[in-house]
C-alpha cells in the first residue's frame, strides 16, 4: 500500500529560506541552513518540491550531502555560528 505524501508543518517558512539558498553563496550560515533543512526532510514522506530544490542547491554549490555534513562539522567547531543573528532575539528554529 502506497503512503499519501504529507504536508510538512514548517513548510512554508522552510521554502522561504530555501528561496535564499537557492540565490546565495555557500557561506556558513547559508550551509548550515541547507544541512538543517537537509535533515528535517531527509525520509519526510512529503514536500517532494522542496527535497528536490534542497538537491538543486546542492548541485548548484557543487557538494555532495557528505561533504556539507563534513564542512558544517567544522563550522561548529569555531564560534557558535548562529551567535550574531540570535542577539537580537531572533527565535532559532530547530523544529
Amino acid at each position: 500500500m502506497k503512503t499519501q505524501d504529507q504536508n510538512h508543518p514548517r513548510a512554508k517558512k522552510d521554502r522561504a529560506v530555501l528561496e535564499n539558498l537557492l540565490q546565495a553563496q555557500p557561506d556558513d550560515y547559508n550551509l548550515l541552513e541547507l544541512a538543517r533543512l537537509t535533515i528535517r526532510y531527509q525520509g519526510f514522506p512529503g514536500a517532494r518540491d522542496i527535497q528536490q530544490d534542497l538537491q538543486r542547491v546542492l548541485q548548484n554549490w557543487q557538494l555532495k550531502e557528505a561533504e556539507l555534513y563534513q564542512k558544517t562539522r567544522q563550522i561548529y567547531q569555531g564560534e557558535h555560528p548562529y551567535k550574531e543573528r540570535f542577539k537580537s532575539g531572533e527565535q532559532q528554529d530547530w523544529t
